[in-house]
This record gives structure tokens, C-alpha cells and sequence, in this order.
């Protein structure tokens, strides 16, 4: 039984003083004490019954709170037929330690609350026992037939214990979603990332305003590399105070949403494929109606269940294209990340990635489109990164077709440049904060952008391959110093007269002149696209 439970009707009446957020600490007995120094008959889990006699004065108060809080006692209990009303010095005292505070009125015998407990404890005890195999064979099937939201019905009705799968990011995969507040589940995944980030030793804890809660990872492997993408199995109340039995049963929980996390990423094997095919179709500028192929696919293969025909994707449908990047995190963190942060917004999403990146296309209609939303939802994901870690991702206009993802995934990378330069741990940079130029070389078709930047550059990387010249990192120089000579001389590191001989011979591969703004507009657009 929990403290709260000795406030309930059917229960003595008892009035409480001090510490109402510790009412959910479970009792596993009482002890009836008017002894000065009574911790060393204490075991931990029981509610103290006190006549208060021990008491001479205020200080009495402060050392007898701080004896049974040392000694494991969960929750005192203060009879007023001796001594009167509870002395304002042990509300005190119960507040400084935390610890929940409850007046035994004169007309309420210390054998009716002692009874009371008996009774609640020993009820608890032998549903525990008695049932426990039961409930493990029925978890087992819950979650072969209904999922997990049949197991934590299961668990909600028959022990009346609320319990919420969560990602990373606090969405819900299984649970009573209506009894957890989109700030709660913030604050607990933050609370277990954190946690993790410490390699603290699971379950971890954490208090809300309704109350405790444990958390318990969710790894889909013992081998699981990713644990900014692991699901945090939340379970009400704090499971370090429960019997044995009982966290025996939380942890059998955790290891079958561990289950279903893994029979789960089986399943996205063929999904991984598909994005990785797509993301080398795009780096190979391949036909577009070889893209709308595998974008097919992935339509069909997410629609198998809500369509009998999934309408083809090549027909009108817009896509966004996301382009993500970690710094100090574990290779392929970033695309468990981004797999886990967007499967609980669509099923539709292509995740690709190798190393520290990965690339998603999506349908438009399915996304968290705008940046900021997108900023949000990753947010929580700040507690576990480390001092290095940091995730930076830039966000593409949609692509009307297939034909648009090649310019839309160019335009996703210099978004995410942009959000690179951020100071922060996780940075999202959209495309309304590209520069206009950026847009209009992503709307270009690839052709004309190669032949562009292969008319005004190849000449020069020719000749800087053949005599080492350098002339290529010289220009990029020149222009980001906006044509200044003593300037641009000063970063190079070189003389003014060698700058100048560098720049006469650029100008003799291309025929530009680099004192003409158009050719110097040209030369930063071809630059860019390189």
C-alpha cells in the first residue's frame, strides 16, 4: 500500500500535516515507538505510529525526524491523546526531511491504523504472490496479440499501475497517453537522457508535480550503440520502494518493450534499404523516373495496411528532403535519431544515412514541415548529448516529384551549414534563411548547374592539378574578401604581387575579369555549386 492510501475513504481518520508529494512512498509495515533514538529497529518501508512522549522541547523534534528518515521509515504518524496536538516544530522538522506528516486524532487507536495497515500490506503480498505467473503469461500474450498497449492495459487494470512507452523525443508509443501532459513527458525523457548521459544505473528516477516515476531503458539490443534513439519504458511511483515481486514484474515489462523495440527495427530493414538506394540514386543524379520507382516502393510498402492501392508518389506529390549531421556522437546515432524522432509523425519517412550523417525524404503533408517544430521535437534530445555531442540538421523546400529531390537535398545541405554555425547542442535551419541565390540554383536543372560550373572552373582545377597552384582556394579567397588585395594577401599568407600573378593567371584560363562584378558573381555561384 502507498501512504496516500491511509487518506482514503475507509480508512482511519487521519489528518495530514507535512510533505503531501511523498504520499506515493509504498509501506511495508508499522512500527509503534516512543523511543528517544528508535532507527536501529528500523528495516526501511515502515510508517512510525508515535505517542510523541520522547518529545522535551523543539530540538527533540528535528533529531527524532532525522533518526527514522536515516532509518528508512517512509512516513510518522503522531497520536494526540497524550500530549495534545501535533507541535508546530515536527510540521517543521517533517518538511526539512521530507517526510509525510499525519495526526492520529485522540479518538483513533494506534491497533486501528496498525490493523488497517496489516490488512492493506497483506492483501498486496498475496495478490503478488498468488497471481504473478498468471500475469507474466498473460503479458506474454497481450503482446503477441494487441501489442504493448495491451500489456499496459493489462497492467493498468489488474494492478492499477500506470506505465507509458516513450521516445526519446516524448512521444508515446504505448499507454495511457491522457494521463501524461506533454511538459510530463519532457521533463521524463530529459530526466532519463540525462541519466544515461551519466551512466547512472538504471531504474532511473524522477518527481513530477503529480508524483514519482521510474524510468527503465528500452535497448533493442545488449549491443544497442544508440541510446539517444532507445524507448524509455515510464512507470508510475518508484519502483526502488516496491516488494521484490513487484520489481521483478517492471523489469519483466522492460525487457518485453525491449522485445517489441527489436521485433520492430527488424521490420525497418527493408525501409533502410529502400533510402539507402535513394540516396545513391540522388548523389548519381539518376532519371527521375528510376527515384519515383523506389519512392514507390516505400509508399506502397508504408500504405500496405491503410490502402489496398497506394496511389503512386510521382503523381503531384511534394517532398522534403532533410540533411542531418552529429558531432561527437557514435556513427549511425544520427539516423537511429532521426528514425525514432519522425516514426512517431509519419511512417513514411526514408532514412538513409552512413557515419556521423544521414539524409530523410518525406512526403511534405506527412512532416513537421516548419523548422522551429521541427527544433522542438528534437529538443529534449539536449540532456544526452555530452559536451561534444551536437546534432545540427537543415530543412528543404518542398520538391514538386521526383524531378525536384536532387535540388531540394542541395538545398537541405545548406540549410544545414547554416545551422552548423549556431552556437547550441541541437541547431535547425530552414529554408526560408537560405540566401535567394541558394534557391535559385536548387530550382536549376542539374544539367545546365554542371555545365555552369564546369565551363567557368574546369580550366582552373586542370591547372591546379598539374602544377599545384592553388589558384582554386585563391579565388574562394578573393571573393569572400570582396576583392581586397591586402586583405585576401593577409589570409593566404602570401605576398600582394604573388596574389596578383595568381589571379592574372585565373583570369587568363577563364577570359573573366575579376574586377567586373558580374564575373565575380558568376565565379561565387560556380564555387557554390562545386
Amino acid at each position: 500500500m502507498r501512504v496516500r492510501d491511509l487518506l482514503a475513504p475507509g480508512a482511519p481518520r487521519l489528518r495530514l500535516l507535512a510533505a503531501e508529494e511523498e504520499l506515493d512512498r509504498q509501506v511495508s509495515g508499522v512500527m509503534t515507538t516512543d523511543l528517544h533514538d528508535p532507527g536501529r529497529y528500523l528495516h526501511g518501508g515502515e510508517l512510525v505510529l508515535t505517542g510523541m512522549l520522547w518529545r522535551g522541547g523543539p530540538a527533540d523534534s528535528e533529531r527524532f525526524v532525522r533518526t527514522i528518515a536515516a532509518g528508512g521509515a517512509v512516513a510518522l504518524a503522531a497520536g494526540e491523546a497524550e500530549v495534545g496536538p501535533v507541535p508546530e516544530d515536527l510540521v517543521e522538522a517533517c518538511r526539512r526531511h521530507r517526510m509525510p506528516l499525519l495526526a492520529v486524532p485522540d479518538d483513533i487507536a494506534f491497533g486501528t491504523v496498525t490493523e488497517f495497515i496489516g490488512r492493506q500490506v497483506s492483501a498486496d503480498r498475496a495478490a503478488d504472490l498468488a497471481a504473478l505467473v498468471d500475469r507474466h503469461r498473460l503479458l506474454v500474450s497481450a503482446a503477441g496479440g494487441g501489442g504493448l498497449d495491451a500489456v499496459l492495459d493489462l497492467l493498468g487494470g489488474d494492478l492499477d499501475l500506470d506505465c507509458w512507452v516513450l521516445t526519446p523525443t516524448g512521444a508515446v508509443i504505448a499507454g495511457p497517453a491522457d494521463r501524461l501532459t506533454a511538459e510530463d513527458r519532457d521533463q521524463l525523457v530529459r530526466a532519463h537522457l540525462a541519466a544515461q548521459r551519466q551512466r547512472r544505473r538504471p531504474p532511473h528516477r524522477a518527481r513530477l508535480a503529480g508524483g514519482a516515476y521510474s524510468l527503465l531503458p528500452a535497448a533493442a539490443s545488449a549491443e544497442h550503440e544508440a541510446p539517444l534513439a532507445d524507448w524509455v519504458l515510464a512507470v508510475a511511483g518508484d519502483v526502488t520502494e516496491w516488494t521484490t515481486k513487484r520489481q521483478q514484474l517492471a523489469e519483466n515489462l522492460a525487457r518485453l518493450v525491449a522485445a517489441e523495440r527489436h521485433r520492430r527495427d527488424e521490420g525497418r530493414r527493408l525501409r533502410r534499404r529502400l533510402a539507402d538506394e535513394l540516396l545513391a540514386l540522388l548523389r548519381r543524379d539518376a532519371d527521375p523516373a528510376e527515384i519515383s520507382r523506389t519512392l514507390y516502393a516505400s509508399s506502397a510498402m508504408a500504405a500496405r495496411y491503410e490502402s489496398p492501392e497506394p496511389k503512386s508518389p510521382s503523381q503531384g506529390d511534394s517532398w522534403l528532403v532533410l540533411s542531418a549531421e552529429g558531432t561527437g556522437l557514435p556513427e549511425g546515432m544520427v539516423r537511429a535519431v532521426l528514425e525514432e524522432a519522425l516514426g512517431g509523425t509519419t511512417d513514411r519517412a526514408l532514412v538513409a544515412g552512413s557515419g556521423n550523417g544521414a539524409v530523410v525524404v518525406l512526403p511534405a503533408l506527412d512532416s513537421p514541415v516548419p523548422a522551429d517544430t521541427l527544433r522542438d521535437l528534437l529538443a529534449p534530445l539536449e540532456a544526452g548529448l555530452g559536451s561534444e555531442g551536437r546534432i545540427t540538421l537543415g530543412v528543404s523546400a518542398p520538391a514538386p516529384g521526383a524531378g525536384g529531390l536532387r535540388g531540394a537535398l542541395e538545398e537541405a545541405r545548406h540549410a544545414r551549414r547554416i545551422a552548423a554555425a549556431r552556437v547550441g547542442r541541437v541547431c535547425v535551419a530552414g529554408p526560408e534563411e537560405l540566401a535567394s541565390h541558394v534557391l535559385l540554383l536548387a530550382a536549376v536543372p542539374d544539367e545546365v548547374r554542371r555545365a555552369f560550373r564546369s565551363r567557368l572552373l574546369d580550366k582552373v582545377i586542370a591547372y591546379d592539378i598539374e602544377h599545384q597552384a592553388d589558384l582554386v582556394r585563391t579565388l574562394e579567397a578573393f571573393l569572400r574578401s570582396d576583392g581586397s588585395w591586402t586583405r585576401c594577401a593577409g589570409q593566404l599568407h602570401v605576398h600582394v604581387n604573388t596574389l596578383r600573378y595568381r589571379i592574372g593567371r585565373i583570369e587568363e584560363l577563364t577570359g573573366r575579369d575579376l574586377s567586373r562584378l558580374e564575373d565575380r558573381v558568376d565565379f561565387y555561384l560556380a564555387l557554390e555549386l562545386a
